[in-house]
């Protein structure tokens, strides 16, 4: 055989094995996932909903072909999650992506029949900035019922979202979750974010204790969120009994209270919190504070303008234990919290999940604020406070009651932005996802959170990283300039002696 035929031979060789490698790829994806919270790979969670289905589902993705960059990184991880839905589900999945913007007729009727809304963002084309109009949602469908996503935020947990919707279609009966009403607890229609988490799951619903009847044997888990007015002995009975059943209760009481109109913090009594000191948890009656916190805005006096300063009576939490609540957790803005002590004996098991900083302190109410103090390191003398707790036989010794108690009442209800939001329901829907044991999709619903605020360093440590990141690029490139005018001056030598060929 010749030279020349044996390269033929190798060339068709080589193209024969790329044909069949992208025959193979077109059939198989794999994807290599190096992110540190496995964003890019299907949860066990998925997996479970996916095997289960006994029904065909189907996923009309609604995507424009045309989008910017950081909208396109979502769409692209979309539809590859389609692809590996489609692959995990045994046919039970099938979908289509369609682009809205190639049939008017089906535009509009995307927009009427399901809710699917257009999204305008910038685009710069040509040094110059435009707006573009975008759709990137999707119909889920299973029978006649169907659920909808209208639009698909960059940045947030696109497998939660889907996977979610799936199950909602695919649950043949949901328990019921209580959220209590009658002291003084917020409305339902307050809690409208943390609802439509819980109604993926569950049937969740208002309940009002009786003095007479106990109502609330039907709920998986109850939840007692920022009461205000105090608990009849009757109604604490009816607590007792339905954690001595089995029952789960979640607490998140205001111990304190702030007032930003009169600038003064007191103290706040429902009954509850003795009540809970019966049980092992004392939610302590004081302020915490923090140096990692919240900035306010604040007006001079004889001026307009505002500035804002650090208020720490409004802690931001980010130290948090590794447990199925706070998996994924990454910051949750609190309120005039309070901390919390375990006070029980060894019958219970008591687990801190959120804590403050290394920088932390408490205050007595009651008290009035100074917006304008210049906080210093010696007001916090303090560390690693807990302001949520979880606890197992809530009523003694072989018990199956659970609670979770949050020294915050306030955190439930009060907006902020879209990555605060998502913080403080996912630990109020985490929360209530362990009591009831459903836990599949918990970890899903913090996927993609990004918010990792800077860990606090002295001012002297800031200003060592600060030289050190200056200087030390400019020794490396001196250095080795150095090493390179001597080696060449080493060869330059060698090129000059008699005997160099």
């Amino acid at each position: 055989m010749t030279r020349k035929s044996t390269i033929i031979i190798s060339i068709g060789l080589i193209i024969g094995i790329v044909v069949l490698l992208n025959i193979l790829a077109s059939r198989h994806s794999v994807r290599l996932d190096l992110t540190q919270d496995n964003r890019y790979t299907l949860s066990e969670a998925t997996e479970d909903i996916l095997q289960g289905l006994d029904q065909p589902v189907t996923i009309t993705a609604y995507l424009s072909s045309d989008m910017p960059p950081r909208v396109a990184k979502t769409k692209e991880h979309f539809t590859d999650l389609l692809v590996e839905y489609a692959q995990l589900s045994d046919e039970m999945i099938n979908y289509e992506v369609v682009n809205p913007s190639d049939d008017q007729v089906q535009e509009r009727q995307l927009v009427r029949r399901h809710g699917i809304q257009p999204a305008m963002v910038n685009v710069r084309k040509k040094d110059q900035m435009k707006q573009q109009k975008i759709y990137m949602g999707a119909v889920i469908r299973k029978g006649q019922e169907k659920e909808v996503i209208p639009f698909l935020q960059p940045g947030s947990p696109v497998e939660y979202k889907v996977s979610s919707k799936i199950r909602k279609l695919a649950a043949t009966s949901k328990p019921f979750v209580g959220i209590l009403q009658g002291h003084g607890e917020p409305s339902l229609q307050k809690l409208q974010a943390a609802k439509k988490s819980l109604d993926v799951l569950y049937k969740t619903e208002t309940v009002s204790l009786s003095d007479t009847a106990n109502v609330l044997d039907k709920y998986l888990t109850v939840a007692i969120l920022a009461p205000t007015d105090s608990f009849p002995q009757a109604h604490l009975q009816q607590l007792d009994h339905y954690l001595s059943e089995g029952g789960r209760l979640l607490v998140a009481l205001n111990r304190v209270k702030g007032s930003f109109k009169t600038a003064r913090g007191s103290s706040l009594s429902t009954g509850l919190e003795s009540w809970l000191k019966e049980k092992g948890i004392q939610v302590n009656n004081h302020f915490v504070i923090d140096a990692n916190c919240q900035r306010v805005s604040v007006r001079q006096p004889n001026n307009p303008f505002q500035f804002s300063v650090t208020f720490p009576y409004l802690p931001i939490i980010s130290n948090f234990a590794e447990h199925p609540i706070t998996k994924g957790l990454e910051s949750v803005p609190m309120r005039f919290a309070s901390s919390l002590d375990f006070v029980g004996d060894s019958s219970r098991q008591y687990i801190p999940l959120a804590r403050t900083s290394q920088q932390s302190g408490t205050r007595k109410p009651p008290l009035r604020f100074n917006v304008r103090k210049e906080w210093t390191r010696q007001d916090f003398t303090r560390s690693k406070l807990t302001v949520a707790a979880a606890l197992k036989g809530g009523s003694g010794a072989g018990s199956p009651g659970r609670m979770v108690v949050i020294g915050d009442g306030d955190f439930t209800t009060r907006r902020g932005n879209q990555q605060t939001q998502r913080g403080k329901v996912s630990l109020l829907v985490n929360s209530i996802d362990w009591l009831s044991d459903e836990t599949g999709l918990m970890s899903l619903r913090t996927k993609g959170i990004t918010s990792r605020p800077l860990k606090q360093i002295s001012q002297s440590k800031q200003t060592f990283l600060k030289y050190f990141n200056f200087l030390v690029p400019m020794v490396v490139v001196i250095v080795i300039g150095i090493l390179r005018f001597q080696q060449n001056r080493i060869i330059r030598k060698k090129r000059m002696e008699a005997d160099y060929v």
